[in-house]
């Protein structure tokens, strides 16, 4: 999995905080401006994140069919926290296979 770095040199941080791209690479000086993932990450979060938690909450129903409040308890932090963990992620991938074809 690709670290949250410049996809040129591998040594600047590509993030200023949780998603918010920097404007250029602090150690080689790549300008990140031409940078697009659009709505590339949240799609593939939703849509396995979507799979994994739609799955789960069936077996868990059809298997045992608790209360409500326990799917909410399992359910929703894992969304919230998988959500979070996975587009960092896989906005970090898709920039460098951005780069690698683009070859800036």
């Amino acid at each position: 999995m690709a670290k949250a770095r410049c996809p040129r040199c591998g040594q600047g941080p590509l993030f200023t905080g949780g998603l918010a791209l920097r404007e250029k690479c602090s150690s080689c000086g790549l300008d990140y401006s031409a940078i697009d993932t659009g709505d590339g990450p949240a799609v593939f979060v939703i849509l396995i994140l979507g799979a994994i938690v739609t799955g789960g909450a069936l077996w868990l129903e059809l298997r045992f069919q608790p209360p409500t409040w326990v799917h909410l308890i399992i359910w929703l932090p894992l969304i919230l926290g998988g959500s979070i963990y996975m587009l960092r992620r896989i906005k970090t991938a898709l920039i460098h296979q951005q780069y690698r074809k683009l070859g800036w």
